[in-house]
């Protein structure tokens, strides 16, 4: 089953430059766990002590996975999952 994750700008050069990755995994937690083995120097930038950081985003579809199952949300063949990181701003 193929999942194809979108990689932010800001994240591409710890992935090797690509702006997607095409990886198998039936959740998110899976699929996210796959992609910092494939480039581990990623990883910081996505989890923290094991688990996923407050700022990053997570969406499969239009989804926030917050609002699903989080890391446990399971995943079809086709989908595509969307690391988003927040951003911050202000006056």
């Amino acid at each position: 089953m193929a999942i194809t994750i979108t990689i932010p700008t800001a994240l591409r050069q710890y992935a090797g430059n690509n702006a997607t990755v095409a990886l198998e995994a039936d959740t998110v937690g899976a699929l996210l766990h796959g992609l910092v083995e494939q480039y581990p120097t990623l990883g910081k930038h996505i989890f923290d002590g094991g688990k996923l950081r407050s700022f990053v985003n997570v969406y499969v579809g239009d989804e926030d996975i917050r609002y699903l199952q989080g890391e446990a949300t399971p995943l079809k063949d086709g989908e595509t999952v969307s690391i988003i990181p927040a951003i911050a701003g202000g006056m």
